[in-house]
């Protein structure tokens, strides 16, 4: 009988799964995985499509809790009765769930995925790219360049799919079962909508310098009443509170990611095998849930007023006159309505949507990399 030293496929104590050992003892991997170029096309489509899908998925975990915290937000009188207590969030989706059904708890689901899914791809597409980069070499990972490159992949994905956020916020808001509006109806409705009229000045114009009344009168002929701009209102909230999201999002997932990987706790958080001389191991399940749900309350924590603030302008058309508010008035109406404890409306139920999601997504998104080879 041949000796057990002499058969390479042997049994690795450490891992308990067969492994290809040489004499000298070194694991050998049995399918060495091919290195993609980060640049090239077919990383930028994978990674795009592993992106879409894990937002897809996080979505989809988070929905039900999604639409309370938007009539949170946006103070919608039906449900400020439920606002301010933990439980808060399971009266009022009980509410919705008497009235409408499984489908009130989803409602405007489907729009949420057409917008997430080119969301969340370009967001992780452009991080990969972004961080590429900027981070070219080891000497080169700092928190400061991790922080840039997430904002600037948040920056990117939120402005081109911004208008599909709008419509999905409306869609939300809408509670009367008997007068639910259609995707066309939604669009006719903002695309119509117009900013309020200048006030009348006391002043005579006459007293006004001709060059400032002249320069008035050319922003007011060249600034857009209604149309496609409609779509973008909340917009400027909306980038800043992205700046600071996106970019906490992913230093948080990725400093967590270091930590766990490190060799007093590689053994219990990394699966033996994934780690390749470009990409760190994978993490084990709940080591990467941990890692996503991190990232997730870090960033919901430092961007959650101007988020507020988004929320309040994109349904501004839907709600009083039906005129567009500005981001200062916007925030000046919410801290006169309730004070500094106004920006944090609904962040309790936030925490318990945003840390799941981000689990989930970065999860599916870690795994979905792994999977399609890149």
């Amino acid at each position: 009988m041949a000796d057990d030293n002499d058969n390479p496929l042997r049994l690795d104590p450490h891992t308990k799964s067969a492994t290809l050992f040489p004499a000298h003892d070194e694991p050998i991997a049995l399918s060495p995985r091919r290195i993609v170029d980060k640049q090239s096309t077919e990383y930028m489509i994978k990674s795009g499509i592993a992106g879409g899908l894990a937002g897809c998925a996080a979505k989809t975990v988070v929905g039900p809790l999604d639409r309370v915290k938007i009539l949170f937000q946006t103070s919608n009188p039906q449900f400020a009765k439920y606002t301010g207590s933990w439980f808060g969030a399971v009266d009022a989706m009980k509410t919705i769930y008497s009235a409408d059904g499984t489908r009130g708890l989803f409602r405007g689901h489907s729009a949420t995925l057409l917008r997430i899914f080119p969301y969340a791809g370009i967001k992780f597409l452009a991080y990969e790219q972004v961080r590429a980069s900027l981070i070219k070499e080891k000497s080169q990972e700092t928190a400061a360049r991790r922080f840039m490159s997430g904002s600037i992949a948040g920056t990117i994905s939120v402005f081109v799919t911004y208008p599909l956020e709008v419509i999905r916020v409306r869609l939300a808001f809408e509670t009367k079962g008997g007068a639910r509006a259609s995707y066309a109806d939604i669009c006719r409705q903002i695309y119509h909508e117009h900013p309020p009229r200048p006030l009348t000045s006391t002043v005579s114009s006459s007293s006004l310098p001709s060059a400032a009344s002249t320069a008035a009168a050319a922003v007011q002929d060249f600034t857009p009443s209604s149309g496609f701009i409609n779509f973008y209102r909340g917009f400027t909230p909306t980038l800043w509170g992205m700046l600071p999201y996106a970019g906490a999002s992913f230093l948080t997932h990725d400093s967590a990611g270091d930590l766990l990987r490190q060799p007093r706790f590689a053994p219990y958080t990394t699966l033996p095998n994934t780690a390749t001389t470009k990409k760190p191991a994978q993490l084990t399940s709940w080591a990467q849930l941990i890692a996503g749900g991190l990232a997730g309350f870090v960033s919901q924590t430092v961007s959650y007023p101007l988020e507020v603030v988004r929320r309040r302008m994109q349904v501004g058309g839907a709600v009083g006159d039906g005129r567009r508010s500005g981001m200062a008035e916007t925030a000046s109406r919410i801290y006169l309505e309730r004070g500094w404890r106004g920006f944090f409306v609904g962040l309790s139920i936030g925490y318990v949507k945003v840390i799941p999601l981000a689990s989930v997504s970065f999860y599916v998104y870690e795994r979905g990399k792994f999977y399609l080879g890149i």
